[in-house]
Formats: structure tokens, sequence, C-alpha cells
């Protein structure tokens, strides 16, 4: 396992989520430190906490661990588009509709 790429790709979905170290810590009940020391690749981490960053970031475990160049180019609207909770799912397109509505209209 390569934990400095690893950490690599976690510190650059955060950033991109605009999601502070601390912010992402507590999400994932974890300290900011340890946080800190997963992103710099100087630890590695549980499955569980494997688990938890995936389903905050947005990310497979599968691109967590190894990378792949198809996820690494998704934007930070898909990944959040993603987490959408299926039951949410209809507001989230009438919002999207009117705001395309919006714009063709200019």
């Amino acid at each position: 396992m390569d934990w400095v790429k690893i950490g690599s790709r976690i510190r650059r979905q955060r950033e991109r989520l605009g999601y502070t170290r601390e912010e992402l810590a507590e999400k994932l009940d974890i300290t900011p430190k340890f946080c800190y020391d997963i992103e710099l690749g100087a630890k590695g981490m549980s499955v569980q906490t494997l688990c938890l960053i995936s389903k905050e970031l947005g990310l497979s475990t599968d691109f967590i661990l190894f990378g792949s160049d198809d996820e690494e180019l998704k934007s930070p609207t898909i990944t959040m588009l993603r987490r959408c909770p299926p039951e949410k799912m209809p507001f989230l397109e009438d919002i999207i509709r009117s705001f395309v509505r919006s714009i063709d209209k200019e």
C-alpha cells in the first residue's frame, strides 16, 4: 500500500468538496490529528474508517486505495449528487431543473 498516495487522494477530494480537515474529522468521528496523519500517509486506517471516508467523500474504496483515472476526474458536483439520498432526489431534480431553466432564459 502506498499510504502517501492514498492520503493525497483523500486530501484532494476533501479540498474539492470544501471541507476543512477538522470538518472531515468530525464527520468521521476521528481526531483532526489522525485525519492529518492519514492525509500525510503517516498512518494507515481501519476498514471501518476507509468505508466512512469513502461515503463522506463520495469516492470508491478502490479509488482511495489504488486510484483510477475515471474517478479522479469526478467533479465535486457529481460527488454531491451521488451522496443525495434517493428519497430526496425528486427535490434535487426540481432545483436543478429550475436552475437550468433560469440560465436558458438569459
